[in-house]
C-alpha cells in the first residue's frame, strides 16, 4: 500500500468543530476551536479592580469570556483546572494558578430578559435568581447561615421573593456564601443591560432603573462580602445612576486600550484559524467583510461572522445582522433630521466624518437628542473609530466610518430598509419587477411616484439624499446583494445590485443629481451616467463573477423630477 505524504495525511484529519453558539467555555476550550483568550485572567489579577464593566456590541464573546472567567475562579467539586493546563494562562506561574477554583462566584446574564411588560420583566429576574440560588444550594442548611439568612434564600429558590428582598439579593446571597466558605464571592451578571434596553422599548424604563440601581447599589457598592465583580453590555448607563459612587468600578469600552484584544478576533487569531481550516488565500475576504473594528488600538475581527463564514463554507454573508433587534436605531431614525440623514447616507458612500461620542449615552437620549445616534452607532458596531481626541468637555471626538462591507449591507437592511414605512409594498414590487427586467419607462414612472407622493421639496437637496433614497429602495429587493461606492473596473460606481442566486440579472445604477434642470438637461445628465458605467468598466466585477446578464440604468434627479436611461 503506498504511503500517504504529510499533506495527505493533514487533509484526512478530523478538523474541530466551529463554535456556533457555545457560550460555555468548558465546552468550547475541550471540544471546538477555540482561540485562547485566558490571559485576560493575567491581566485583570495584576490589575485587580474591585467590579470591572466591559461594554462591547452583541456577538462579541461577551458571554464566553465571563463564563470563562466563571470557570476559571468559581470552587467545584471538579476539577476545573483541565480546562486550563493547556492555556496561556497556566504558563504564568503559581500566582496566577493559585487563584484557579478559589472563590464561591455568583454567575447571572440577563441577555434573554426581553419582555413587553415590568411585570413579566421582573418574574424572569426572579427566575434567574432562584436557579442562581438552587445552584448554591449548600446555603440551605448551611450552619454557618443564621437563620433569617436560610429564610431569605428560601424565598429566593422557591421564586417567592419581593421586588425589594429581589433587589438586595445580590447582597443576601453574597454574604451567605462568605459566611458558608469565608472567602467573599465573586459576583459575575452577563448583559445587564438587555432588560434595560427593552424597558426604554416597552415603556417601563423608570421601573427598571429603579430596580437595577438597588440591586447593583447592595451588590457592588460597599458590599463587604465582594471578592469582585465583572459587569458586561452593550452600554455604559452611567448616567442614570445605576453605579452611583461606585468609586471602584473600573470601565473598559469600545475606546480603551485595556482588554482590547479579548472581545473579538485580532488579525493573528484569523489568519491562524484561516491556515486551520485550509483557507488561507480567504484572509483578504475576510477582511473586506468582518475586520475594520478598532477597539482602543487593537485591530478586531467580528468573531461571529468570521465563524459563520467558515461554517458556510467560505461564503460571504452579512452573518450579523439576525443576531439582535435593531429597534433603537429605528427610533433614531424615525427622529432624525435631514442632516442625520445625511450623513448616515455619506457613510454608504464609503466617507468619513468627526462627531463627538459619549460613551455614557442612555437610551432615553434617543428622543431628547438624536444626535446622539453615532454614540449607539459606535457602541452597538455599526461605526468604527478611525481618530479620536478629547474635547474640551471630556467627550470624545472620533472621526467614524463604516467598518466593512458587512455592515455597509446591515447599514442598508437595517437602517435604509426603515424607509420600508414610507414604501407601499405594492410600490416596492413593481420597482423591483422594472428593475429586473430592464423596463426603464415603468421604472421612471414609478420613481417619480414615490418623489412626488413621499419626498418633500426641502428634502431633494442634493446627490447624497438621492444615494440614499435609491439605496433604500434597493434594500428592500430580494435575490441581491446591494453594494455602493465600490471599486470596479476603473472606479467606483454608485450602486450594485449582484444576483445571489444564478440566472438572476445584475444591475449597476449610476446617479446624477441637479437644481432646476429642464427635461432636456435631466435626459442628458441620465445618458451621461449610463455612459459612464460603460466607459468605467463598472460591470468588471459582476462579468468576472460569471453574470450573464447586466442591466445598466444612469439615474438623474432634479427637485421631484427623474430621468431613466438604460443599456
Amino acid at each position: 500500500m503506498a504511503e500517504m505524504n504529510p499533506g495527505q495525511i493533514q487533509e484526512c484529519e478530523q478538523k474541530l468543530p466551529l463554535p456556533i453558539g457555545v457560550s460555555n467555555y468548558s465546552l468550547a476550550a475541550s471540544e471546538y476551536y477555540y482561540i485562547d483568550k485566558t490571559m485576560m485572567i493575567k491581566d485583570f489579577i495584576d490589575e485587580r479592580p474591585m467590579v470591572t464593566l466591559f461594554t462591547r456590541p452583541r456577538r462579541f464573546g461577551k458571554t464566553l469570556n465571563m463564563d470563562m472567567l466563571r470557570t476559571y475562579f468559581e470552587r467545584s467539586d471538579k476539577d476545573t483546572s483541565v480546562y486550563f493546563r493547556d492555556k496561556k494562562i497556566w504558563s504564568c506561574g503559581q500566582k496566577y494558578r493559585d487563584y484557579q477554583g478559589r472563590y464561591p462566584v455568583i454567575f447571572l446574564t440577563f441577555k434573554d430578559v426581553k419582555f413587553d411588560t415590568w411585570e413579566e420583566t421582573f418574574a424572569a429576574l426572579r427566575d434567574i435568581f432562584a436557579k442562581e440560588a438552587q445552584r448554591h444550594k449548600e446555603l440551605q442548611s448551611s450552619e454557618k447561615c443564621d437563620g433569617y439568612s436560610r429564610k431569605v434564600y428560601e424565598r429566593l429558590v422557591n421564586g417567592s421573593a419581593t421586588e425589594v428582598e429581589l433587589s438586595s439579593a445580590l447582597l443576601d446571597l453574597s454574604a451567605m456564601l462568605h459566611s458558608h466558605y469565608d472567602v467573599a464571592p465573586v459576583i459575575i451578571i452577563d448583559e445587564y443591560d438587555t432588560p434595560i434596553q427593552q424597558g426604554h422599548s416597552e415603556d417601563y424604563y423608570d421601573k427598571i432603573i429603579r430596580f437595577m440601581r438597588n440591586l447593583f447599589s447592595g451588590g457592588f457598592k460597599d458590599n463587604s462580602h465582594l471578592s469582585f465583580g465583572f459587569l458586561t453590555g452593550i452600554l455604559r448607563v452611567a448616567k442614570e445612576s445605576i453605579f452611583s459612587g461606585m468609586n471602584n468600578l473600573s470601565i473598559n469600552s469600545v475606546l480603551d486600550n485595556k482588554y482590547s484584544a479579548y472581545f473579538g478576533f485580532t488579525a493573528d487569531e484569523v489568519r491562524e484559524m484561516a491556515a486551520y481550516y485550509g483557507a488561507a488565500d480567504k484572509y483578504d475576504e475576510i477582511c473586506q467583510w468582518y475586520d475594520g473594528y478598532l477597539f482602543g488600538k487593537t485591530e478586531i475581527f467580528n468573531p461571529w461572522s468570521v465563524v459563520s463564514y467558515f461554517s458556510n463554507k467560505c461564503e460571504p454573508r452579512p452573518f450579523w445582522v439576525s443576531t439582535g433587534s435593531n429597534d433603537v436605531i429605528g427610533e433614531v431614525l424615525a427622529v432624525a433630521d435631514n442632516e442625520i440623514y445625511d450623513r448616515l447616507t455619506s457613510l454608504v458612500n464609503g466617507e468619513t466624518f468627526t462627531t463627538f461620542i459619549d460613551t455614557d449615552v442612555i437610551y432615553p437620549q434617543i428622543k431628547s437628542n438624536p444626535s446622539t445616534i453615532y454614540s449607539f452607532l459606535l457602541m452597538t458596531g455599526y461605526l468604527k473609530v478611525l481618530n479620536t481626541s478629547l474635547s474640551f468637555n471630556g467627550d470624545f471626538l472620533c472621526e467614524v466610518a463604516l467598518p466593512n462591507r458587512e455592515i455597509s449591507l446591515v447599514y442598508n437592511k437595517e437602517i435604509l430598509q426603515r424607509m420600508e414605512n414610507m414604501i407601499p409594498q405594492a410600490t416596492a414590487i413593481s420597482i423591483q419587477e422594472a428593475a429586473f427586467s430592464g423596463d426603464h419607462k415603468r421604472l421612471k414612472s414609478q420613481l417619480q411616484m414615490m418623489l412626488t407622493q413621499s419626498v418633500s421639496f426641502f428634502d431633494t437637496v442634493g446627490e447624497n439624499f438621492y444615494h440614499g433614497f435609491m439605496l433604500g429602495l434597493c434594500a428592500l429587493m430580494s435575490g441581491t446583494f446591494v453594494t455602493s461606492n465600490r471599486e470596479s473596473g476603473d472606479d467606483r460606481y454608485d450602486i450594485q445590485l449582484k444576483p445571489i442566486r444564478k440566472g438572476l440579472p445584475g444591475i449597476l445604477i449610476e446617479l446624477k443629481a441637479g437644481k432646476n434642470c429642464s427635461d432636456e438637461e435631466l435626459k442628458n445628465m441620465s445618458e451621461a451616467a449610463l455612459k459612464q458605467i460603460t466607459d468605467k468598466k463598472y460591470d468588471t466585477e459582476m462579468k468576472n463573477a460569471g453574470i450573464q446578464t447586466i442591466y445598466k440604468y444612469g439615474v438623474a434627479f432634479s427637485g421631484k423630477n427623474v430621468e431613466v436611461a438604460v443599456e
